[in-house]
């Protein structure tokens, strides 16, 4: 037997209480599933940025210390070439012996520009390095906060949750498709979820545009389902509202 337009409205509105019920749970959570993701991103993010540092950092020391053992080596290759001009035969061998002191002389003070630079380079990566780690442990405490926040209100609600959620389904086999399809997308494109709600002030609760008295008059007959004209919902009085036993 095919259900009365009144029936309909009824379980229709039923499930919209129940579906209410989920969403005041869900918004006891509130942000904070988003602000423990953002959390976990920003954690990561900075892990990595510490992980790039420390490479950078390696890099450096390995820099100074590759440019200290060529200044070790070219101070060395000058001392040979000093003793080597002591024993010169001629003007062409001091010549080339001078050169290549002052090739190594020009190469000690680029190493030692380097290693100046570097130096100052390691200094400024370090503090940003303090910075980062000393940051990234405060957010870490935070995440732990928020995720134990979270985590007890989900045990709080994950039964009541359950629960509602399968009197709904329960409640959604009582509604023709046509209908339930209508509902599940209103839901999903109006504010709060709410797709079906109540006159009140001869204004649709969901928009609160004025109905007008004739339309009031058709929906309080309960002879068809009537949407509201401005957003789409569909409209019941407050009587058929009194007449449903809460969920």
């Amino acid at each position: 037997m095919e259900s009365t337009v009144e029936q309909k409205l009824k379980s229709i509105y039923e499930l919209q209480m129940i579906h209410t019920k989920v969403d005041k749970i869900r918004t006891i959570r509130g942000e904070l599933p988003m602000e423990v993701r953002d959390l976990e991103d920003e954690v990561e993010g900075l892990e990595t940025r510490i992980g790039k540092l420390k490479e950078e950092l390696d890099e450096l020391n390995h820099s100074i210390a590759t440019r200290k053992t060529n200044i070790k080596e070219a101070l060395a290759h000058i001392k040979k070439y000093e003793a080597q001009l002591e024993n010169v035969k001629n003007n062409r061998e001091y010549e080339a012996l001078t050169k290549e002191i002052e090739i190594q002389g020009l190469d000690i003070q680029v190493s030692e520009k380097k290693i100046k630079e570097a130096t100052y380079e390691i200094k400024t990566k370090e503090e940003i390095m303090e910075s980062s780690l000393a940051h990234i442990e405060e957010r870490k405490k935070d995440l732990s906060i928020k995720r134990e926040e979270l985590d007890g209100i989900i045990a709080e609600t994950q039964k009541e949750e359950e629960a509602l959620l399968e009197k709904a389904a329960e409640a959604e086999v009582k509604i023709e498709d046509r209908l339930l399809g209508a509902y599940t997308k209103l839901r999903a494109n109006v504010k709060n979820g709410l797709a079906v709600v109540t006159i009140e002030r001869d204004s649709c609760s969901g928009c609160f545009n004025k109905i007008p008295p004739q339309r009031q008059a058709d929906i309080r007959q309960r002879k068809k389902i009537i949407v509201c004209e401005h957003c789409g919902r569909i409209l019941v009085d407050e009587a058929l509202v009194q007449e449903i036993v809460e969920v």
